[in-house]
């Protein structure tokens, strides 16, 4: 059973700093991509930052500049450190796995319970 459990979030001040660590466990045979979503009260769920095996990264437009998504393979890690965070960027980040398993070696879509980040002004 393949689990991502998500450390990190918590309140800060607008202008500060948080980093968010995920980390996947389980039976796991290859990590194809990690990202991070966020969900704020009352939105449809986003894409924040996305990093693929190779390294190759994508990020939402709100977030260029001031958010990275960086991934330890040894550790089947990621993390966004997020940078000068606005109000705006209060909520629930989740973290998501593409990994590929014995049961599902054609890889399968994974989901962390997720962690609220509250920027205040």
């Amino acid at each position: 059973q393949v689990q991502l459990v998500e450390s990190g979030g918590g309140l800060v001040q607008a202008g500060g700093s948080l980093r968010l660590s995920c980390a996947a466990s389980g039976i796991i045979r290859r990590i194809n991509a990690m990202g991070w979503y966020r969900q704020a009260p009352g939105e449809a769920r986003e894409l924040v930052a996305h990093i693929i095996s190779a390294g190759s990264t994508n990020y939402a437009d709100s977030v260029k500049g001031r958010f990275t998504i960086s991934r330890d393979n040894a550790k089947n890690t990621v993390y966004l450190q997020m940078n000068s965070l606005k109000p705006e960027d209060t909520a629930v980040y989740y973290c998501n796995a593409d990994i590929t398993t014995m049961t599902y070696p054609y890889g399968r879509n994974y989901w962390g319970k997720g962690t609220l980040v509250t920027v205040s002004s």
